[in-house]
This record gives C-alpha cells, structure tokens and sequence, in this order.
C-alpha cells in the first residue's frame, strides 16, 4: 500500500531536519492520509479510499465526490479513481439523455 492519496496524488516529500547548530539531516514529510468511505450520490454507492486530510476537505468545498473528480485529471487519480470517474461520467449522461 503506498503513502499517496488515492485522489490528488499527493506523496511523500523528503527534506532536512534542521538542528540548533544548523546540521542538516535527511528526512522524509508524509503524507497524513486517512482511508475513509466517500458516497457518490450519482451512483447511489460508497467507495473505501486512501485519501490526504486535505483532499477530504476538498471534497467538503467542492460539493462531494461526483462534483470533485469528474474534474479532476487523471493523472492525479489513482486507477481505482479512474474507475469510479467513469463509472461516474457515464451515469450523468445517461441521467441527461433521459
């Protein structure tokens, strides 16, 4: 399992840690990830994703998950994501066509 959220790719950043003296050491910033069940409304299902703190408050501001990742890039999204935007996608057309 690796330490990226599943929804905006954000990773581990490496780093130095600092000392009084000045003496700089490697070190490795993680991501504060957290696996939470996301509901799409559209699909009337709940996905179980491996998200940042910051992308759970992004999904909060831009209305929930259909509205965030059928904007998102698909770059950032993992497969998993990839497939729940698809799904997602298809199910809005079909609801506008009808």
């Amino acid at each position: 399992m690796s330490r990226r959220c599943e929804l905006t790719g954000i990773g581990p950043m490496v780093g130095h840690s600092v000392s009084h003296s000045n003496i700089k050491t490697k070190r490795r910033f993680l991501p504060s990830l957290k696996t939470v069940k996301v509901a799409s409304e559209s699909l009337g299902q709940t996905f179980s994703l491996r998200i940042s703190n910051a992308a759970l408050r992004t999904l909060d501001y831009k209305g929930g998950l259909d509205a965030f990742i059928v904007k998102a890039r698909d770059e950032k999204l993992s497969t998993a994501a990839q497939r729940i935007k698809r799904q997602v996608k298809a199910k809005l057309a079909e609801q506008q066509a009808s």
